[in-house]
């Protein structure tokens, strides 16, 4: 009877999610949009997990700073880390960027939410240059 209480108590301080552990997702996605002080960009990717969890998912951006052109990423890519579930990857992030390009656009980004982080890196065509911050959005498709 004690070693049954012992083990119960043990079992009811581990918290479900976690005992799962963390999933690495991956972000593949295109996007384009513009910026004049204002940014504003949408997309459309899919996030695949080493779980095999494969979602079609559609980007927003929105955000400010000192930024200005046009631009268009293609095959982008994104690393997300601090996730226990798929769930805890859609939403809206909170995003400081730096882009620049003439002819040949360059993005980064580093963004959070929650203790879910996500970086993004991509090349494409268009001009651009700035700095800005904003909400970068995931919904499923």
């Amino acid at each position: 009877m004690k070693k049954f209480s012992l083990a119960l108590i043990a079992l009811a301080g581990i918290p479900a999610a976690q005992a799962a552990g963390n999933i690495d997702c991956e972000l593949h996605y295109t996007l384009a949009g513009w910026s004049v002080l204002y940014k504003t960009a949408s997309g459309t990717g899919t996030i695949q997990c080493d779980n095999g969890t494969r979602i079609p998912v559609k980007i927003t951006a929105k955000g400010g700073g000192l930024t200005v052109g046009k631009s268009k990423i293609v095959d982008g890519k994104g690393k997300f880390s601090g996730a226990y579930s798929v769930n805890d990857l859609i939403g809206s992030y909170a995003a400081v960027e730096a882009h620049a390009g003439a002819d040949k656009s360059s993005n980064a980004q580093v963004m959070t939410k929650g203790d879910v982080s996500l970086a993004l890196a991509g090349t494409g065509k268009g001009w651009d240059l700035g700095i800005g911050v904003g909400r970068f959005t995931i919904e499923r498709r």
